[in-house]
């Protein structure tokens, strides 16, 4: 827990640096997983997201994950459509951490390591430092065997600068 703890307190400096969207984004994460979420922006197109949320699927447990996203900011919108939209698609990781109350689930007995690849919408809206977000993630579990997952979730961040 200490680790997790950590990579947060890196998170929220790094966030202070960034170049896109100013300040770090806290907020809500909504669906498979639900909890915390965390973003900064490292430019204008680039940003790490974070999240430390609990996972309902299969059996109840902690999920942390980080990932790299990619925004390429040239969506077409309607006129009427103010602030930033974009698709979204980056890497990542996550770590779910061992149940032991649950029978016949992946990870009753281990802890799950595995690499993200979310694809997503984000809006940025222009009249206040908040986001909204819908992401797909198809999950590859790497350890202690090779599994697939699915995580999708909504949400939105306020930005503090």
């Amino acid at each position: 827990m200490k680790k997790i703890a950590m990579i947060f307190v890196v998170l929220l400096m790094a966030g202070t640096a960034s170049g896109g969207q100013e300040g770090i984004g806290l907020g809500v994460i909504l669906g498979e997983p639900t909890g915390v979420s965390f973003k900064t922006w490292i430019d204008g197109k680039t940003a790490i997201d974070a999240a430390a949320a609990w996972s309902f699927s299969e059996n109840d447990s902690f999920q942390f994950h980080a990932d790299y996203l990619i925004h390429p900011f040239d969506m077409p919108k309607p006129p009427e459509v103010r602030g930033a939209v974009s698709f979204y698609f980056g890497v990542g990781g996550r770590v779910k951490l061992k149940e032991s109350k649950s029978r016949d689930s992946r990870n009753e007995n281990d802890d799950l390591l595995g690499i993200r690849f979310p694809v997503g919408f984000s809006h940025l809206l222009a009249e206040a430092p908040v986001e909204f977000f819908a992401e797909l993630v198809p999950v590859l579990d790497v350890v202690p065997d090779t599994d697939a997952d699915l995580n999708a979730a909504i949400g939105a961040r306020y930005y503090f600068r």
